[in-house]
């Protein structure tokens, strides 16, 4: 192993913190957002709604929903990304583990409930800038939403709303927590998101490198410059 080739996975290795405290919190924050009882995300109002008929557990079902979609994803050429994987397994078994501490309790007051959705809410913010900021790909969701614009050629907020009402639509169906906090969630989380964004300086704009570049670039192959190894 060469020394471009020790500095490359170095650079690597130090992109991995950031990114697997970015999915804690993001579990930490889903939890929030359910246990405060007004209602959920439409993504969390399926995920619940999908339990409640299953046995699997919510952390379960967002690791399925994941793989699905991640599969979906590819149907219409979009290969994940490192960061998209993790996503997919951690996020879920974070929620669970959080979960089964039962340290999170549904407050007594509305004012205690209203409270914990905006503390989930501020630190869905956060958690899509520390997953996001290593560049190693974005989200299943995120994911299939950028191959769907792509091979319809249809506006992002199109496809993006599509893919919210059907969620929430089938959630809604399988009798997943719908309330004022969806609509709040819905209306204040890309707000969160571009604050952590703002005050983190994470360029929305810049490239992730994928999965197969990843793996080549590792391998010691030539990837990009800007996007594989940029510190």
């Amino acid at each position: 192993m060469n020394q471009q080739h020790k500095n490359d996975w170095l650079v690597f290795g130090k992109k991995l913190p950031s990114l697997f405290f970015g999915l804690a919190v993001y579990a930490l924050a889903v939890l929030l957002m359910r246990d405060a009882g007004l209602g959920m995300n439409p993504w969390g109002v399926f995920h619940m709604g999908v339990s409640n008929h299953t046995p699997l557990s919510l952390g379960q079902v967002t690791q399925l929903t994941g793989l699905v979609i991640i599969g979906l994803s590819l149907v219409v050429k979009m290969v994940p990304g490192f960061a998209s994987i993790c996503n997919m397994i951690f996020i879920g078994m974070f929620v669970d583990f959080i979960d089964s501490l039962g340290i999170l309790k549904t407050p007594e007051t509305l004012i205690g409930q209203i409270l914990m959705l905006m503390a989930g809410i501020f630190l869905t913010g956060w958690a899509s800038f520390f997953y996001l900021r290593p560049r190693l790909g974005a989200g299943p969701r995120d994911s299939l939403m950028e191959g769907l614009v792509r091979k319809t050629n249809k506006p992002v907020w199109m496809i993006r709303g599509i893919i919210e009402v059907s969620a929430l639509t089938v959630g809604f169906l399988l009798g997943g927590p719908v309330g004022v906090g969806t609509l709040i969630t819905a209306t204040t989380i890309g707000f969160s998101v571009q604050f952590a964004f703002k005050m983190g300086r994470y360029d929305a704009k810049g490239k992730h490198i994928d999965f197969l570049q990843l793996y080549k670039g590792l391998r010691g192959g030539s990837a990009s410059k800007e996007t594989a190894y940029s510190k």
